[in-house]
């Protein structure tokens, strides 16, 4: 019997789509298999593994709010989203209430206090939005079912289970960001792990209700990725030519440019300073309705986004430490 041309289609399709299902289904298993056999090498029993797995739930709204992240705006869109008065208000508020440890972690880790205040602030509104996403379920449908950086948020995964079991976190209460991230300051299990620090002196590593611990695990990653306190974070250009300027604006690679490859006599320093222009840069393109803006982000602002590699983001986060430092010592 000849089958008509839509009815061999209909069942192609189908049978096309059970194999699809079967070898994703399988490529999840072997993912499975591979990560079982790495946690057995951090001293983990398969009992252990097997057990965290099956706890383990696929969320379909982590995938789509990580194909759908805010940093895809426009810089005319996104900062609105945080640079608030709702948000300065409530900053100022958080750092005279913690001005004693704010100045603490400070000084003990060189590391200018505004930009404490300002990642907690950008990051949860000050303990308000931790995120409501159970963190073991986030990093495993971003660990074996988002291909992208699958690797990357199964090593979370796996952080996960260490961090748990040291810092004996309720994992059935975990609730967290869609990428996983946690409390305060918004760590991911390997940053809490590796950054975090017992500020408040119990004897534990507490962001997700120690503001103290909080505070100094902030200044220490900021501290451990270089920061330099007092330095410059971005100073803004001018750029008086139609054409793109000869440097290529910063797209998250390593610093590679010295201030001297960025400015030309059409992009140059808004304001006149003195400047090492030997020291390494990077240029940063703000989309404006009218006309882009450009920045000279220097190695702060770097260091920024070794938090969360947007440069709108570290753009947000800076201008908001500069509201906050201003309006601080006004009073």
């Amino acid at each position: 019997m000849k089958l008509s041309t839509r009815l061999f289609s209909a069942i192609t399709l189908v049978v096309s789509t059970h194999i699809g299902i079967a070898s994703a289904a399988t490529d999840v298993d072997a993912l499975k298999k591979q990560f079982m056999a790495e946690q057995i090498k951090q001293g983990f029993s398969q009992q252990e593994i097997e057990a965290f797995l099956n706890e383990s739930t696929y969320t379909q709204e982590v995938i789509d709010a990580i194909t759908k992240p805010w940093e895809a705006k426009p810089w005319h869109q996104y900062y609105p989203i945080f640079l608030t008065e709702k948000r300065l208000a409530k900053g100022l508020e958080f750092w005279h209430e913690n001005a004693d440890t704010i100045a603490k972690a400070a000084d003990k880790f060189n590391v200018d206090p505004q930009i404490i205040v300002a990642i907690i602030g950008i990051e949860t509104f000050y303990g308000g939005y931790m995120g409501n996403y159970r963190v073991q379920d986030a990093l495993y449908t971003l660990g074996f079912y988002y291909a992208p950086r699958a690797t990357f948020f199964r090593s979370e995964y796996g952080n996960l289970m260490s961090l748990i079991k040291e810092e004996k976190l309720d994992n059935a209460s975990l609730k967290g960001s869609y990428a996983g991230a946690m409390g305060f300051g918004q760590f991911i299990p390997s940053s809490y792990r590796h950054y975090s620090v017992d500020f408040s002196g119990d004897g534990r590593r507490d962001l997700l209700t120690s503001k103290a611990d909080a505070i100094g695990s902030v200044a220490n990653y900021f501290h451990q990725h270089g920061w330099q306190r007092g330095a410059p974070v971005a100073l803004p250009l001018n750029h008086t030519d139609n054409k793109a300027p000869k440097a290529r604006v910063w797209t998250k690679e390593r610093l590679h440019y010295r201030a001297s490859d960025i400015l030309a006599p059409t992009l140059s320093l808004a304001s006149a300073q003195d400047i090492d222009v030997s020291q390494q840069a990077l240029l940063v393109k703000l989309e404006q309705p009218e006309a882009d803006e450009y920045w000279l982000g220097l190695k702060n602002f770097y260091v920024i986004t070794r938090y969360n590699r947007s440069p709108l983001y570290a753009m947000a986060v800076y201008q908001f430490s500069e509201q906050l430092k201003a309006q601080y010592n006004a009073k």
